[in-house]
């Protein structure tokens, strides 16, 4: 009949399946992305090392507009902003001569990455004055653009969404009411004039009192309205159209086009944007998907102040439009009064799409529009040769580290060589993981950072095992070591790995590009060394403590009390070491002298006296 396993080797077993367990879930998340999304088994590469594609932006500016070195400085922020938030990582912006952006990606980015880059995703409030179908209502019936229907045709067609109060947050307790695009008809639009009548030839214009009114619309703009074709929308320059001024554009899908009073309320003003599931009055999902917008105070008070006047108006007078980038996404009515400055937009929405546009929104307007100057592709700076430099590098290095573990420790060397060797391939499954997941691109300077981990992770092996050498020489035997060392090394190796995890925080934090590149493959690391030495090593030591071959403490096992010096046994008394020098023997002595108790020193003190008393008689 087997013995039962003892307590420690038991936990040894424990923590090896999980360190098993934790293995075996890295790797079959690797080969789902390798099987179902295309990932592959090696990471991606960042752009020193693979290439990829770069984008140089161009300012769009009115009449005699110029570019302020403010405005490109806050439009790199913005636009760095929005590509971390897509994922993409080791991306390099910068600004070219006095105007232009610079935008390289690692590898051919996708069609949302591109959208992000590309959009200046400038918006603007503006309350409707005129609507008009972008074709003859005789000849091709006008789409209706209600809240969730499609607008457009087939499969392309482009969402159009509708605005509401953020659910649960009506006015005064009650639910509130959902805003609606409605749909314009021939009748609505067959006439172009306004309601007002038009000032006789000679007579003076009259000022417009508010945004709203319909002074706005002069014969010359009518005219301009009436024969304006949304199909050279992108030729009519209304993405950098003057704030101030009243606006000619047309919807997303241009099929509707509209004359708009000035900006009321900009994007500037928005202080938060989020996606998620719509919710109706109720507060149940309607699965429907949303982005959620939330003014800062000023925003707040001006949206409340357009709605407020909207509501009391009827007819087309009662929409508002939210314009992006000179296009009117859509132009609901004012069925209620917004005052907590938390609008809702809602249609036809995917979540991709939905998180685009938040994200656009969250992290701000553009303070100027751009346009896509030159999109190419891009060779490596550095290339694969480098690559392999710095990877030949860091095989020199474990090699090193591989023949200093066998010089110093012999066989308990191997236990360094296969703890880095675990440690390897959790880092290796992580960053593979990381890239297919998170983006992450592998750069020189990240493979800088895993060279520097070797040296890191062999450390704390190199505490562990001097401090079980250090219990050996207090006396113990080879499992008591390992559990007392164990105690002591632990709390050596988290302060020693708290201290580069918190450098690699700093770092990742306040550097950009490459660097934090570095800084995060020495934060992962500096991590997996603590799962690797808590869950592999120590169970190790703690299975080879209860063999023959270390417990006995076999001259080639690197553990042998006899090559240790003097090994203490208590009441002041130490083995003799075998085979050791004479001074080795004299520093022994010593060491004991000073590891004596106070007790122990009395004792030896009364030995001492005995024995002198008895030559003396």
């Amino acid at each position: 009949m087997a013995a039962p396993r003892s307590t420690p080797a038991k936990k040894a077993w424990r923590s090896l399946t999980w360190l098993a367990v934790i293995i075996v879930g890295l790797i079959g998340l690797n080969a789902a992305g390798a099987i179902w999304q295309g990932s592959g088994w090696t990471p991606k590469l960042a752009l020193d090392l693979e290439g990829g594609t770069q984008i140089i932006l161009a300012p769009q500016l009115e009449s005699g507009q110029q570019v302020t070195g403010e405005q490109l400085t806050q439009a790199v922020e913005i636009i760095r902003s929005r590509v971390d938030a897509a994922g993409v990582s080791e991306a390099e912006i910068n600004t070219q001569g006095a105007q232009n952006i610079v935008v390289s990606i690692p590898g051919t980015p996708d069609e949302e990455t591109l959208a992000r880059i590309e959009s200046s995703a400038k918006l603007e409030f503006r309350p409707v004055l005129q609507v008009a179908p972008a074709v003859d209502p005789t000849q091709t019936p006008a789409p209706e653009t209600g809240e969730g229907d499609e607008t457009g045709e087939g499969e392309d067609a482009e969402p159009s969404p509708s605005v509401s109060p953020s659910a649960g947050v009506g006015q005064g307790g009650a639910a509130p009411a959902t805003a609606e695009t409605p749909a314009p008809s021939a009748s609505s639009s067959a006439s172009a004039e306004p309601d007002p009548a038009q000032p006789e030839e000679g007579e003076p214009a009259p000022t417009p009192s508010n945004a709203s009114d319909l002074a706005w619309i002069t014969p010359e703009l009518l005219d301009k309205f009436t024969n304006f074709d949304c199909a050279e929308l992108d030729e009519a320059g209304t993405n950098v159209a003057p704030a101030a001024e009243p606006l000619i554009t047309c919807d997303n899908t241009r099929t509707v086009k509209y004359i708009l009073g000035p900006v009321e309320v900009s994007g500037e003003r928005i202080d938060d944007a989020t996606h998620g599931l719509a919710a109706n009055s109720q507060g149940v999902s309607t699965g429907q998907w949303a982005v959620n917008i939330v003014f800062d105070g000023e925003g707040s008070e001006q949206f409340g102040n357009v709605t407020t006047r909207l509501f009391s108006l009827t007819g087309v007078q009662n929409q508002f439009a939210i314009v992006l980038d000179g296009t009117v996404i859509s132009a609901p009515t004012t069925n209620t009064v917004i005052t907590n400055g938390k609008p809702q937009i809602t249609g036809n929405f995917t979540q991709e799409t939905a998180k685009t546009l938040a994200d656009q929104l969250k992290f701000g307007a553009l303070p100027i529009g751009f346009e896509v100057q030159s999109s190419e592709n891009i060779s490596a700076t550095l290339g694969e040769s480098q690559l392999w430099s710095g990877l030949l590098a860091g095989v020199i290095g474990l090699a090193l580290v591989v023949v200093y573990s066998l010089f110093q420790y012999r066989t308990l060397g191997l236990v360094t060589v296969a703890s880095l060797g675990v440690a390897g391939v959790i880092v290796y499954l992580v960053i593979n993981l990381m890239s297919w997941r998170e983006g992450y691109r592998l750069s020189l300077a990240g493979v800088a950072g895993l060279i520097v981990a070797i040296g890191i992770i062999a450390d704390s092996f190199i505490v562990y095992f001097e401090r079980i050498k250090d219990e050996l020489r207090d006396g113990r035997m080879l499992g008591s070591a390992v559990e007392a060392g164990w105690k002591r090394a632990i709390r050596t190796v988290l302060a020693s790995d708290a201290v580069n995890f918190l450098a690699a925080a700093v770092l990742f934090i306040l550097a950009i590009g490459n660097v934090r590149g570095f800084a995060l493959t020495l934060g992962i690391t500096t991590l997996i060394d603590l799962l690797v030495v808590s869950l592999f090593t120590h169970p190790v030591m703690q299975l080879l403590a209860k063999t023959k071959f270390f417990g006995e403490g076999h001259p080639a096992s690197g553990l042998n009390p006899r090559a240790l010096g003097a090994v203490y046994r208590g009441r002041a008394t130490f083995r003799e070491p075998v085979g050791v020098s004479a001074s080795k023997r004299a520093a022994s002595g010593r060491e004991a002298q000073k590891r004596q108790t106070i007790a122990e020193r009395k004792a030896a003190a009364d030995a001492a006296a005995s024995v002198s008393k008895g030559k003396d008689s």
